[in-house]
């Protein structure tokens, strides 16, 4: 039997997609350049734009959406109409932002700073940089010997044959 049925693909001009390519370099340079500004609570929105504004354009163009059935850009809106209600409902979570428990709210830059200014108010006593394992060694440590090889052996067991008497 003969397939006689045949599925066209649009085929985009060469043109367009080099126009669609320079946007998202554009685009691109613009998130880049954003990123370096302040722009307060509009750091987010802006950014997301941005984004967004980039993957259309991908899906339009490069993945030929635009060119594709009504019903496939009907499930593609659906589902981005989607991911779009369930970000901004996590974005508007701001309550329990400042609560995570026992994680410090500082950066991790903020912590080094705070570290560094600690080591140079200690004083340089060399028992305050050893490591906890080296306590008992330190002459100070309040801990005997650990280990077999390190206990003093006792009246009976040093008298006490190492051979077996069968």
């Amino acid at each position: 039997m003969a397939h006689t049925e045949h599925d066209s693909h649009h085929v985009i001009p060469m043109k367009v997609l080099l126009r669609v390519f320079g946007a998202l370099v554009v685009l691109t340079v613009l998130t880049v350049a954003v990123a370096q500004l302040d722009l307060g609570v509009l750091d987010l929105p802006v950014a997301l734009g941005i984004a967004g504004a980039k993957s259309a354009l991908v899906v339009l163009f490069f993945m030929a959406l635009k060119y594709d059935k009504g019903v496939n850009s009907m499930v593609f809106t659906v589902g981005t109409v989607f991911v779009v209600v369930f970000l901004f409902f996590t974005l508007l979570d701001v309550s329990f932002r400042g609560d995570l428990g026992n994680v410090a709210p500082e950066t991790i830059s903020a912590q080094e700073r705070r570290a560094e200014e600690l080591q140079s108010e200690e004083p340089a006593d060399s028992l305050l940089r050893i490591a906890p394992a080296d306590y008992p060694n330190a002459g100070g440590g309040a801990s005997s010997a650990t280990t077999a090889d390190e206990a003093p052996a006792s009246a009976d067991t040093a008298s006490a044959p190492s051979g077996d008497d069968s």
